[in-house]
């Protein structure tokens, strides 16, 4: 398992992670991140994946994941949801 460097003394307001990397899922790595972090419960989180499937969908927002995306995505859509989740008006992409 990695070490957070930095992130136990700060709080991130955004996540972005992917779902399938070496030695640690993002499911492990938002699990770590909420369960350490004083303010890790507020983080929001965006599962950037090549997982593309509704199954997959549905188990990202089930980890915790208030967003699931799947790759490639075009920087501009990813800009417009950052800004949607943090206005509310993003429910489920």
């Amino acid at each position: 398992k990695m070490p957070w460097i930095g992130l136990p003394h700060t709080t991130p307001h955004l996540l972005l992670s992917d779902i399938g990397m070496p030695d640690m899922d993002g499911y492990e790595l938002l699990q770590q991140i909420r369960s350490t972090n004083p303010h890790g419960q507020e983080i929001m989180a965006i599962a950037l994946t090549a997982y593309a499937g509704e199954v997959n969908q549905q188990e990202a927002l089930d980890a915790g994941f208030q967003c699931h995306i799947a790759k490639p995505v075009e920087p501009n859509d990813l800009v417009t949801t950052i800004i949607h989740l943090f206005d509310g008006r993003l429910r489920v992409q």
